[in-house]
């Protein structure tokens, strides 16, 4: 059966919330994304687009679950770790109607893919990184057959994923925080999409967190008292009722019935990776789409300013530039923490930019360990050209701007001592 999704019917994206724009101004104006890289009609190589294909020619088959569907199969098919799940208890997706405070959506990630999973929905929500496109949503639907087959789809998602207040402007992906009523209906939301930049205080609304927070107030596993119509002016409300958590919990098996989630966790520090990974997987799509688009308008010896700028911006998100403050240790529930350092890779030290530090920031060595992912590759070799420049200029000391005066000459010389064991190509243009 082929599921018809309504994209009326959507209050928000994937992994947040964000406003619907008009669907006419959109199709009279050709997006960014179209214009790059003719996104609509481009064919997709991106990891569930090999898995298609891998399904398709019989050499893998994917085993159907009574309970979660194929939910288990696809994740041990992508090597998404089951300890990055999250819980999202906001009424904020595609199938809002089977999400709540009692029944939350769970989510699954890891560098390149993001999986999300509803209790008895009649679809997965997957979005997947290409290196060309940016990011790319499917669904599948949740029946038993011989080949289950991925459904890419297009306005339905990217009327939220590809918009300039959520995602820069280029099909992207979303961790936003909201106050949501008893229900799980949102009533209020942050200003923007949760980066490295949010401090901790403002993260997590609408998601259950499990960990060691110690004292650190946050958002999460925080309900308003009072549902969206018995509040009268919701600002007035929240002034004088603010949704705050302390702390953190050891699982969630006091707040709802674990009992059908493939964990009773809601790892901290996943929230806190995925925080990072959402905001620059989005940011190396802008640098490529703004390269592409001034390459269509012939040579430049120098590279343009829009070019620039978003290279600029992917620069400072990959040192972790404006890194919220961590008021003190955050520690995870699940294997997380472990299972995503030991992917490494690492240099002769036994280094690796995956090493968490979780008590003054998120990482021991403050450099993306994205720098590694296909999109990053991928990226037009005028941009790689100017971020090797850039970043070999920021690890020597040459760039004295407050932007980077938080990294100590331990932390230069760490991080370069990293990329030259295990990616040196990039420290030599």
């Amino acid at each position: 059966m082929r599921v018809v999704l309504n994209p009326f019917k959507i209050l928000a994206p994937l992994l947040g919330v964000a406003l619907v724009g008009s669907a006419v101004l959109r199709a009279q104006i050709p997006s960014p994304a179209e214009q790059a890289v003719g996104y609509s009609k481009a064919t997709a190589a991106d990891p569930i687009a090999r898995l298609q294909q891998r399904i398709n020619t019989g050499e893998l088959a994917l085993a159907y679950d009574e309970t979660h569907g194929y939910l288990p199969a696809v994740l041990q098919a992508l090597n998404v770790p089951v300890a990055s799940q999250g819980l999202v208890f906001s009424r904020t997706s595609l199938q809002v109607d089977r999400i709540a405070p009692w029944s939350p959506r769970a989510i699954y990630f890891t560098d390149d893919v993001y999986v999300g999973w509803v209790q008895g929905g009649p679809i997965m929500e997957i979005a997947s990184v290409d290196p060309r496109l940016g990011a790319v949503f499917y669904t599948l639907t949740q029946e038993r057959a011989e080949r289950p087959t991925f459904e890419r789809q297009g306005h339905t998602c990217l009327q939220c994923h590809d918009s300039s207040a959520s995602t820069g402007g280029v099909p992207g992906f979303i961790m936003r925080s909201v106050v949501a009523d008893r229900h799980g209906y949102p009533v209020a939301a942050d200003a923007g999409a949760t980066t490295d930049s949010t401090p901790l205080s403002k993260r997590w609304g609408g998601w259950y967190v499990t960990g060691g927070l110690g004292s650190l107030q946050h958002m999460g596993n925080a309900l308003a008292p009072a549902l969206r119509g018995e509040m009268g002016n919701v600002e007035t409300y929240l002034a004088k009722r603010p949704v705050v958590a302390t702390g953190g919990l050891a699982d969630l098996a006091t707040q709802f019935d674990t009992e059908p989630y493939l964990s009773p966790h809601s790892d901290a520090v996943s929230l806190l990776v995925l925080a990072h990974q959402t905001y620059v997987h989005n940011l190396i799509t802008l640098a490529r789409y703004e390269s592409l688009k001034a390459s269509s308008y012939g040579n430049s010896a120098t590279l343009p300013l829009p070019v620039q700028g978003a290279a600029e911006r992917l620069l400072r998100a990959m040192f972790f530039v404006g890194e919220a403050a961590y008021p003190g240790r955050v520690t995870g529930t699940a294997a997380f923490e472990s299972q995503f350092a030991a992917r490494g890779p690492r240099d002769a030290k036994g280094r690796s930019l995956r090493d968490f530090d979780l008590e003054t920031r998120l990482f021991r060595f403050p450099f993306s360990y994205l720098v590694y992912s296909e999109a990053f590759d991928a990226l037009p070799s005028d941009v790689k050209a100017y971020l090797s420049r850039r970043i070999v200029q920021v690890l020597a000391g040459e760039d004295a701007s407050a932007d980077f005066a938080r990294l100590s000459v331990a932390d230069r010389l760490a991080i370069r001592e990293i990329l030259e064991a295990t990616k040196p190509a990039l420290l030599r243009g």
